[in-house]
């Protein structure tokens, strides 16, 4: 009765057992006729704990690295849409990673051998030669791939060579030529695979694991959900075979770690701000001591929605960094306003703490004495995509403090959602309600959301007087309660 920690029993047998179980079961623990079901359980509870943990690893936006350049790649997709592609080509694919800050290696198509030629010498040899085609995914299968050609002699020879292969192997494929790029000889290269696959279910997943031309015979690969941040990226490593050679490993030298990293969080920003992308594959990627280098990348693309919601094609929202913004009261003070973060959690503690008992009774329609956990996780553990909170944060006095919050929950029908705000007593009659109130309605607006309800004691005229600056229209439901609505969208229910 006195313990903190999980208790889990198994009692085996029958009549000789039953008063042990029965004892257990008045207690409110769990009991098992089998051993196996018994740690099955206990390894359901320590994956929901994992689960809950990995909760509060909301990625923040990689403010400190250059904003990828979404334009340069929405380009080279609809430039291969528009021509009847869904398969970017090798110079395409890797041009596209460039935008996202990815290390690649430079490629030229070259539709005719002399083309070939010419940027073999411009590339300096030995370079390599790939075929280019759309129906061909697995080059090597079909003799697609030339390495070490050593001179303009040997890049003809490679072009009838792997024309007369792929003829022979898949005669229906379409050729459009050869890319050329220069031969990387890296004897402390570890060859690994990073790469966007989509399930009908999660939407697009986050791949990772060993690469190279026996990938899917050693079938060492990890999968997990964007957005990723450094906690998950490092998970996510650390659960493959190939992280114990990544570290130093007999001759070898430990990888560049940062650069692996900063690899698989762009290819999980490309994942959530390009709904474009049904697949990519960056196969090998090479990593050494001195960084990441992609020999070859394979991207599909597709047609969007042009009313696609954003983020509507993940299963977690990613933290919304766009709405990040600052207040400029009329007293001059100027607060950072922001989506809540999980991490947040001891400065929505803080304000709830420190609100006077007026304030609370107001804001909770009741005495609230304390915050439970649960209650607090609730409050900063949010779906971005069916809820907002909007935190003012005043970042005088040395440390950050919560000036107020505001927040809305979309009701069951999708249509409408339900807001409540409060701010901190010190911040009162400042005009902090007034401009976060507006901004939450604006972002309402944006996602499509009908109408906004809220429910507000009678006695509270400021937030009566305030709704009804903002349009809300009020309408009695008890004595000591009035229900505010505001319609969002002209002519919805």
């Amino acid at each position: 009765a006195t313990t903190t920690k999980p208790v889990i029993a198994c009692w085996m047998g029958e009549a000789s057992v039953e008063s042990a179980r029965r004892a257990m079961r008045d207690a409110g623990l769990p009991v098992y006729r089998l051993p196996e079901t018994a740690v099955e359980a206990f390894a359901h509870l320590a994956q929901f704990y994992r689960h809950q943990r990995s909760l509060l690893e909301v990625p923040p936006p990689l403010a400190h690295q250059a904003p990828p350049d979404l334009g340069r790649a929405r380009a080279i997709a609809n430039g291969a849409l528009d021509q009847g592609r869904t398969i970017l080509s090798a110079t395409e694919s890797k041009a596209f990673l460039d935008s996202f800050h990815i290390p690649v290696v430079k490629s030229v198509e070259a539709p005719t051998v002399d083309a070939a030629v010419a940027a073999a010498d411009a590339a300096g040899y030995p370079v390599v030669m790939k075929i280019l085609s759309p129906d061909i995914t697995h080059k090597s299968d079909v003799g697609g791939v030339r390495l070490g050609i050593a001179d303009a002699a040997a890049v003809r020879a490679a072009w009838d060579e792997m024309m007369a292969s792929v003829a022979r192997m898949q005669p229906a494929a379409r050729i459009a030529g050869v890319s050329i790029e220069r031969m990387v000889v890296n004897p402390h290269g570890r060859e690994l695979m990073v790469g966007i696959a989509a399930d009908d279910v999660f939407g697009p997943a986050i791949t990772f694991g060993a690469g190279g031309v026996a990938v899917e015979v050693l079938r060492d690969r990890v999968v997990g959900l964007p957005p990723l941040n450094a906690a998950l990226v490092d998970g996510m490593v650390r659960g493959t075979r190939v992280a114990r050679m990544l570290e130093r490993f007999r001759q070898l030298p430990a990888i560049d770690r940062a650069a692996l990293d900063h690899v698989l969080l762009r290819v999980s920003e490309m994942a959530c701000e390009l709904p474009e992308v049904v697949e990519m594959d960056i196969n090998p990627l090479v990593a050494d001591e001195h960084g990441v280098l992609a020999l070859d990348a394979r991207v599909a693309v597709r047609r969007v929605p042009a009313n696609a919601r954003p983020y509507s094609h993940l299963a977690i929202h990613p933290y919304p960094a766009h709405l990040e913004t600052t207040l400029e009261l009329p007293g001059g003070e100027r607060l950072l306003l922001r989506p809540i973060r999980p991490e947040d959690a001891a400065l929505e503690l803080e304000l709830l703490e420190t609100l006077s008992a007026g304030t609370r009774r107001l804001r909770f329609h009741g005495g609230i004495r304390s915050i439970s956990p649960a209650q607090l996780a609730r409050f900063t553990q949010i779906d971005y995509d069916r809820e907002m909170a909007l935190v003012a944060i005043d970042p005088s006095g040395g440390r950050e403090r919560e000036a107020g919050v505001c927040r809305y929950v979309c009701l069951p029908d999708g249509h409408a959602c339900e807001f409540a705000i409060v701010v901190a007593d010190a911040w009162q009659g400042r005009g902090l309600g007034p401009r976060m109130m507006e901004r939450l309605v604006a972002v309402a607006r944006e996602r499509g959301i009908d109408r906004m309800v809220g429910y507000v004691l009678a006695e509270n005229t400021g937030m009566l007087e305030l709704a009804a600056r903002l349009g809300f229209e009020s309408r009695r439901v008890e004595d000591a309660e009035r229900e505010v609505v505001l319609q969002l969208r002209m002519g919805a229910p």
